[in-house]
C-alpha cells in the first residue's frame, strides 16, 4: 500500500455526500481542508472521531479550513450517521474504495480479532493547490483534530 507524503499531489476525487451532492477535490481549490477516512458510519470509534470533528467546527471555521469525512458507506448510511450525531460537514461515500486505494488507506485491517479488507483510519491536511501538507496514517479517533490543529497552528506561527 503506497502512502502519501508532504508535497505529493492529493489524489483527485468526485464522490456523493450524504445529501446526494457531488463533491470534488477541485471544489476546495484556494483553501486548505482536512480530509479524513473512517472505517464505518455509526461504529463507536468512528462516532468518536466524527463527533470530535463536529465539536471543532468553530475552530476549523475560524481558520477557513473545512473538514470532510470519507468511508465506504453508501450515502443513505452517511445521512443516518449525520442526523443521529448532528454532524455538520460532508460525509462522502467511497463504496468502491477507489479513493481509499488512491490515498493508500485501503488494505487489510483487524476488527475484533478478524482480518478483513477495510479502511485504515487516516487523515490528511491538503493545501490550497491540492497538495498534501500533512498525512497521518493509523491516526486514533481522538488524535484526528488535535493533530490537524497542531499543524495548522504551527503554520500560523511561521
Amino acid at each position: 500500500m503506497a502512502t502519501l507524503k508532504k508535497g505529493d499531489q492529493a489524489p483527485d476525487f468526485e464522490l456523493l455526500d450524504q445529501n446526494g451532492k457531488m463533491v470534488k477535490l477541485s471544489d476546495f481549490r484556494g483553501r486548505k481542508f482536512l480530509l479524513y477516512f473512517y472505517v464505518k458510519a455509526d461504529t463507536p470509534l468512528c462516532t468518536t472521531q466524527a463527533c470530535s470533528v463536529r465539536d471543532a467546527a468553530q475552530q476549523f471555521s475560524d481558520l477557513n479550513v473545512p473538514a470532510i469525512g470519507i468511508s465506504p458507506d453508501v450515502p443513505d448510511a452517511q445521512k443516518t450517521f449525520e442526523q443521529k450525531h448532528k454532524l455538520n460537514f460532508p460525509l462522502l461515500s467511497d463504496a468502491s474504495h477507489k479513493i481509499a486505494d488512491a490515498y493508500g488507506v485501503w488494505g487489510e485491517i483487524t476488527i475484533q480479532g478478524k482480518k478483513m479488507p477495510g479502511v485504515t483510519r487516516s487523515s490528511f491536511l491538503i493545501d490550497e493547490e491540492g497538495k498534501i501538507m500533512h498525512a497521518w496514517y493509523n491516526v486514533t479517533p481522538e488524535d484526528t483534530v488535535p493533530k490537524a490543529m497542531e499543524a495548522l497552528g504551527s503554520m500560523a506561527r511561521k
